[in-house]
């Protein structure tokens, strides 16, 4: 290995710690936030307190608002519940991706390092897109005490309106977030079914969108809402329990699915342990490089309809 390789290593690997240790800082900050609004709520003042971090990268973050991929982006953010604005996870994206570019451009040859880029960008939205499924199914988790909650409520004879409030008082995140969004909104004047409708979109599952739809239509037209929440209920234990056996028999084709690319991947660096630079001689020409490429989109392939066809639908 010579000298300029060993730089640039050093530089990527340097650079990805400085990236793992700002997003330690990031994850301390939360936890302190987190810890003051538990605090909050026991003290029974019905007041979450500011967490009081100062936010970063404003100017970037004004501008990524303005965008049309800046809007999607913090509508993700918000649906994965993640204390991060859309400018904040924009730069940690990219210092991601320039750390693993110079690693893949070091480590392997200089071919592989867009290709670690790109793979950067797509571990970032699949990141996004795990948070949010996590905080669907603890939400999914919770709608059965939803439910009993709302039920118990309406009984006692408090408004629709009330119980909600007093749901997102006595829930835990991510479903008592999401109820205080929802009462804060009909406190301002939204109907109900603007805001439950809000909801259902944050954070779609059909489980979600039978209780909206079961709230709205008693909403509307009255009728028995305690008895078909009681019913609601007892539905919604029993898919609880099914979406957890279907999970727990599914989870080796889950990991089979990651298994896979990272194979191809421990393979590339084997061949270029068993004789250096292959790997650069490899892909020192067209045919090298496309047949990369091809393996590349053979195994990402590979990955989508493993999980393609191992997602069931309850």
């Amino acid at each position: 290995m010579d000298l300029h390789t060993l730089v640039t290593l050093t530089s990527g690997v340097t650079l990805l710690t400085c990236v793992l240790a700002v997003a330690g800082v990031h994850t301390y900050a939360s936890g302190r936030a987190q810890r003051a609004a538990l605090i909050g709520r026991l003290s029974y003042t019905g007041r979450i307190p500011e967490t009081g971090r100062r936010r970063r990268f404003r100017n970037l973050d004004r501008r990524l608002r303005r965008t049309r991929l800046g809007r999607k982006l913090e509508l993700r953010l918000v649906a994965t519940g993640l204390d991060v604005t859309p400018g904040e996870f924009f730069v940690y994206m990219l210092a991601a991706v320039a750390a693993l570019w110079l690693i893949g451009q070091a480590a392997l040859a200089p071919f592989f390092g867009p290709l670690a880029g790109l793979l950067g960008i797509g571990a970032a939205v699949q990141f996004l897109n795990w948070q949010r499924q996590k905080r669907i199914e603890r939400f999914i988790n919770q709608l059965p005490e939803l439910a009993r909650i709302l039920a118990n409520a309406t009984q006692a004879g408090l408004a629709l309106r009330t119980a909600i409030g007093m749901a997102a008082e006595e829930l835990e995140a991510p479903a008592g977030e999401e109820l205080s969004k929802v009462a804060d909104q009909l406190a301002i004047g939204h109907s109900m079914d603007d805001a439950l409708g809000e909801l259902a979109d944050r954070l779609p599952s059909r489980e979600l969108v039978v209780l909206v739809t079961t709230l709205v239509l008693s909403n509307k037209a009255g009728g028995q809402v305690v008895s078909a929440l009681r019913n609601l209920t007892e539905t919604l234990e029993e898919r609880k329990e099914t979406r957890r056996e279907i999970r727990t028999q599914l989870s080796q084709v889950t990991m089979t699915s990651y298994a896979v690319p990272v194979m191809g991947i421990g393979v590339l660096f084997l061949m270029d342990g068993v004789k250096e630079g292959a790997l650069e001689r490899m892909t020192g020409s067209a045919v090298g490089q496309a047949c990369v490429i091809i393996a590349f989109a053979l195994y990402a392939i590979g990955f989508v309809l493993i999980r393609r066809m191992s997602r069931i639908d309850v």
